[in-house]
């Protein structure tokens, strides 16, 4: 460690009067980095805790999603750090394949250039320079947002130890027969001429036509008629297909049809692919443009017929229409198949058509020779190990269904792209034999022949194809590296629910085959992150949010702590400038009241600190409520229910330490007793180095810099302690009391606010306790309520007469008196208690039908219902009082 920090081990009393996130942000960022803190590795004797970062694009900057994605992660890692585990958070970017191609090409067209006017390698080069300025902009990201990243093993999914995994596994596979080559229906962009995978696949509703067609049987015995969206792939229809059961085609199975326009003929089929009941009853089946076209084609034996090229333009089969561009080819045959007799109608049809998420082309399901990984067999291995109790924890537990669904139903994964940024194949074709070899090293010699005339495959792999192996290739393998050893299966996977099937599944099944374990232990799913109306963000929109935007206007832990204490897990999170400004007041309350606590700790140390003394009620009370924050944080933050886990550090926070703590230390703090005082600033100090501590996960920056001006011991808050439970600070005695003169409080601060009586003016307060215990407890702290109800006079005993004119409350266990001769209207004050009468009605007759509701009663936990018949007992006792008051001030 440096020594930056050395001087402070006497803590610092010029705190500024408010905090200033851009300073804070900067330095202890900047600290952290140069001590090493992040680092893994530290800790040989200490457990293991990994996570991975889900690698993001090097397409451009991050956005608000990624931040929330990435904070829960922090959040996760700065907890198992402070817990004392060897923590490792293994940081990384991905190629992004086709994307990142994309955004090069664009900038490429903007100087009227294309990739083809570079060629392959200078292309490359480019795409390498854009790469290093994207992730150099990321890693400012990362910083700005606090992330506690290990950067010494900071991963791309190009680098040279990926490269060899991803090689390692393509082998390995096509060794075993997993790996094949062969023509499939993929999605195909016609712009960017590649294929895609299902999420690079946007579908949008589109307004079209469902277009009736009418098929002449051969021997001039009838028709049949077929709909389809997508008229210029009849021209590559080899069959229609019927239902073997449905009566109206039975006696046309078999027969011949005359394919319009072609004049090809076409056989009737029979296949159950078909429902009788919608449309027609018969499907035209175009095996080369259609996915399930080409199933019932392959069932069948029917031949595939491409119409149109690689660019979207009709070929040589389609006839009078080649060299059209497939939508003119539309216009154009639908104008002839109109004119011919064989268009019977238009109806208008709403669809969902999909498009390329980076060209915004429209995909054509297209027949293409491509690389394809057989999935049945790594997909049944993995629902094995999910349904036999060995898979991941999915959280929450719903996800697990999404998981089960995709692997249960996958297809082969079409795993060749047509581009050059990416993993290239490793395979390599013999111009002699035509024989493929496929090799770990690059090919020198046929594997069949030995001829050394190959040439390499041009394509790239996909890009989930490097990302599904990130887990353990990130950490060395194929290598027993001491890293894989160590820090591998990784302890939590943090993603969006959007891309189970893409990435979550495929690491799943990857890590199975090739290192026998899960790659993680639990998979915590998150929403998406909305506009305040809850809309998705969009460009289109104009509705997406900047992280540095926020971290500018609010500072980096207001945003993080919007953001993920914002929703529960699996739920969409709307953004709302307001709930960043609250919690960049809960920050600002933080610090003021650190602020003035270390006003009042001048020349206090860690070593000063001392609970052994005579705790006073208040002070039982807050460490009690520290402790049982603690144990409820650490609870809610190991089943991920951050949330909740913020909501029980603001209440602690706002309402116990500040409201109503430091308000009761300034008695001891402002007295003559030294002894209490030197209590009470032991009990301040110790509470909000703690509170530091439970906080800094959510807001790293600013539990640092208040941390580092509190008396404390070590360098740094991020290596510091997680508070644990412990028994010894349980005080449920100090509650009760701390609770009774609450109550007390604020029911005098409550009588005030509604006769307009201002708390600088000093009150006369009668307290009748209902009980010597309560007796007993009110005349304990008598100091308390005499400071904090502002009294002229005090009076608290069991027989307190009832007073004239006298605003009244009744708590539990305390009535409260309030003479305020000249100040109240005694017709107000009858109305106030008519209306508290009405109220306590409501409640003793609501606790009364729930007991008197059989089903309750029957199923309730015998402790549900003692605790609802208190309520009626305690809400009753209240109404009796409160009518007995009535009554006096009507007389």
């Amino acid at each position: 460690m440096t020594d930056i920090q050395e001087t402070k081990a006497q803590p610092s009393v010029s705190m500024p009067t408010t905090y200033d996130p851009k300073s804070a942000e900067a330095k202890w960022y900047e600290y952290w980095l140069k001590n090493g803190v992040f680092e893994a590795g530290k800790r040989p004797d200490a457990k293991p805790y990994t996570i991975v970062i889900p690698p993001p694009n090097v397409t451009g900057m991050l956005h608000i999603g990624h931040a929330l994605d990435c904070t829960l992660q922090d959040i996760m890692i700065r907890l198992k750090r402070m817990q004392g585990y060897d923590a490792l958070w293994l940081p990384g970017m991905d190629h992004a394949g086709i994307a990142t191609q994309t955004k090069v090409e664009q900038k490429l067209r903007e100087e009227g250039l294309s990739r083809y006017d570079l060629g392959r390698e200078p292309f490359l080069e480019k795409v390498w320079e854009w790469k290093d300025h994207y992730a150099k902009t990321i890693r400012e990201q990362w910083a700005k947002v606090g992330f506690s990243v290990d950067y010494s093993r900071e991963r791309f999914t190009l680098d040279e130890g990926l490269s060899r995994a991803v090689r390692e596994v393509f082998v390995k596979l096509y060794e075993k027969g997993l790996i094949y080559r062969g023509n499939r229906i993929i999605n195909w962009d016609p712009a960017a001429r590649t294929a895609l995978s299902d999420i690079e696949v946007e579908y949008k509703e589109v307004q079209g036509g469902l277009y009736h067609l009418q098929y002449p049987l051969k021997d001039g015995s009838g028709h049949i008629v077929v709909a389809t969206t997508r008229p210029e792939t009849m021209l590559g229809d080899t069959a229609v297909a019927v239902h073997p059961d449905d009566e109206r085609y039975k006696h046309m199975i078999g027969k011949t049809l005359v394919l319009p326009v072609v004049g090809r003929e076409i056989p009737v089929i029979a296949d159950e692919y078909v429902e009788k009941e919608f449309g027609s009853g018969a499907v035209k089946i175009t095996p080369a443009h259609d996915p399930n076209d080409f199933e019932v084609g392959q069932r069948h034996q029917l031949p595939q017929i491409l119409v149109m090229n690689e660019s979207g333009v009709m070929n040589e089969n389609a006839g009078p229409y080649q060299g059209l561009d497939r939508f003119e080819c539309r216009k154009k045959l639908v104008s002839d198949l109109k004119e011919q007799g064989v268009l019977l109608k238009i109806e208008e049809h709403v669809h969902q058509v999909g498009h390329s998420e980076r060209s915004g082309a429209v995909v054509e399901p297209y027949l293409s020779t491509q690389w394809f990984v057989s999935m049945k067999p790594l997909a049944d291995r993995a629902i094995e190990a999910q349904k036999s109790g060995r898979g991941a924890n999915f959280v929450p537990d719903r996800f697990e269904r999404t998981y089960l669904q995709w692997m249960e139903n996958v297809r082969d994964w079409c795993i060749s792209r047509q581009l050059w940024w990416g993993h290239r194949i490793p395979a390599w074709y013999c111009d002699d034999c035509g024989g493929v070899t496929v090799s770990r090293e690059d090919a020198t010699a046929c594997s069949h022949c030995g001829s050394s005339a190959l040439k390499r495959d041009e394509d790239v792999l996909d890009t989930w194809f490097s990302s599904a192996l990130w887990p353990f290739s990130t950490l060395g393998w194929p290598d027993r590296t001491p890293d894989l050893e160590r820090y591998f299966p990784t302890s939590l996977l943090v993603t969006g629910y959007d891309i189970i099937p893409f990435w979550v599944s495929r690491m799943i099944f990857s890590s199975l085959e090739f290192t026998g374990q899960m790659p993680f232990e639990d998979v915590l799913i998150h929403g998406l992150v909305r506009d305040a109306e809850g809309r998705k963000m969009s460009k289109s929109l104009g509705n997406g949010v900047d992280p540095l935007d926020v971290i500018e206007k609010y500072g980096a832990d207001a945003m993080r702590y919007m953001l993920s204490t914002s929703s529960t897990p699996g739920q969409d999170l709307r953004f709302r400038w307001e709930r960043v400004e609250q919690a960049r007041n809960f920050a600002n309350k933080i610090w003021n009241a650190s602020r003035f606590a270390l006003m009042n700790l001048e020349g206090f140390t860690a070593a000063d600190i001392d609970l052994s003394g005579e705790l006073r009620t208040a002070d039982r009370w807050i460490l009690h409520r520290l402790n049982e924050t603690a144990r409820e944080a650490t609870r809610l933050m190991d089943q991920y229910e951050f949330g909740e886990t913020g909501r029980q550090l603001y209440n602690f926070i706002w309402d116990d330490l500040c409201d109503w703590y430091i308000e009761f230390a300034k008695l001891s703090l402002y007295g003559d007793d030294e002894a209490a005082k030197r209590t009470t600033q032991s009990v301040l100090a110790y509470v909000l180095d703690r509170t530091q501590r439970l906080i800094h996960p959510f807001m790293p920056f600013i539990s640092e810099e208040i941390w580092q001006h509190l008396p404390h011991e070590g360098e740094t808050i991020v290596l510091a302690e997680w508070p644990v439970y412990d028994a010894k600070w349980e005080a449920p005695d100090a509650v009760a009391e701390m609770t009774l003169l609450m109550d007390v409080i604020r029911a005098v601060r409550n009588i005030r606010a509604e006769v307009n009586v201002p708390m600088s003016k000093k009150v006369e307060l009668l307290v009748r306790a209902s009980g010597d215990d309560t007796l007993a407890i009110l005349r304990k702290n008598e100091e308390y309520v005499r400071r904090f109800c502002n009294t002229s006079s005090l009076e608290i005993a069991t027989d307190v007469p009832n007073p004239d004119k006298a605003m009244t409350a009744v708590v539990t266990g305390a009535e409260l008196f309030l003479p305020l001769a000249g100040l109240i209207d005694i017709s107000q004050e009858v109305a106030r208690l008519e209306k508290e009468v009405q109220s306590l009605n409501a409640e003793v007759e609501r606790v009364e039908k729930k007991l008197a509701n059989e089903g309750f009663v029957a199923k309730a936990p015998a402790k549900v219902i003692e605790e609802e018949k208190a309520k009626m007992r305690d809400y009753a006792e209240k109404r009796e009082k409160v009518l007995a008051r009535l009554a006096e001030l009507k007389g």
